[in-house]
């Protein structure tokens, strides 16, 4: 006699994930909303921030980006989250802690250095997301991994965005204090450029030049071939 062996799958909702896990998915999810330019994700971070916390905040609903979750997140290099826009691309690690200090040892010591050789590689500015639990206000801030010279506006954004600081013994690591805070981020990425600006100015100042030289005083040997 032949026997049928059945295989009955492990039902989904049977499996139990370890609660870090999950909070890890939760903030994560939290993030790609904001990112994304959804009303309800920047209301729901910044509920209890000051006015205009909120109000550089909701810039982002309208310049928002493409969030891509990196397939198999955790990848290497690849980080948690891709951000994507005509103008800008950051891979993002998410972290999230009580501490207002996160060292990156061992396997977090991995994902930096594989980051940072991925943003050297192909021209990136990694990101690290840094949430603190149980703080009121903006409890999101972002750190930049040095991946040496810059093009472009990543080159003007990284002045402005700090370093993950180093300890003594020269590894990096995340203070909370010394990031910038979420909502100053999205203001700062969602603006108009220097480079927008500066073409701005340069054609009203054409503009204004060329205003002038059709008003000067005509000498009197060329009125006589002007019609009025």
């Amino acid at each position: 006699m032949h026997r049928t062996l059945l295989y009955e799958p492990k039902r989904l909702d049977s499996i139990r994930y370890p609660t870090s896990m999950v909070q890890g998915a939760q903030y994560e999810r939290e993030l790609r909303h904001v990112l994304a330019g959804l009303p309800e994700g920047v209301r729901a971070v910044t509920r209890s921030c000051s006015e205009s916390e909120r109000a550089q905040a909701r810039l982002v609903i309208e310049k928002p980006f493409l969030v891509v979750r990196a397939a198999g997140s955790g990848i290497e290099g690849s980080g948690d989250l891709l951000a994507l826009r005509g103008d800008l691309c950051f891979p993002i690690e998410v972290k999230t802690s009580k501490e207002r200090k996160l060292y990156l040892n061992g396997r977090l010591a991995e994902q930096y250095s594989a980051l940072e050789s991925v943003g050297k590689k192909c021209g990136l500015m990694p990101l690290y997301a840094y949430r603190l639990k149980g703080i009121r206000g903006d409890s999101w801030r972002i750190f930049r991994i040095d991946t040496g010279e810059l093009e472009g506006r990543l080159s003007i954004l990284a002045r402005r965005i700090p370093t993950c600081p180093l300890t003594k013994n020269g590894r990096p690591h995340l203070v909370w204090e010394n990031g910038l805070p979420l909502h100053k981020f999205l203001a700062l990425v969602c603006r108009k450029s220097e480079d927008e600006s500066k073409s701005f100015e340069n054609i009203q100042e054409r503009i204004n030049n060329e205003s002038e030289v059709q008003d000067f005083e005509k000498p009197a040997w060329m009125k006589g071939f002007i019609r009025r």
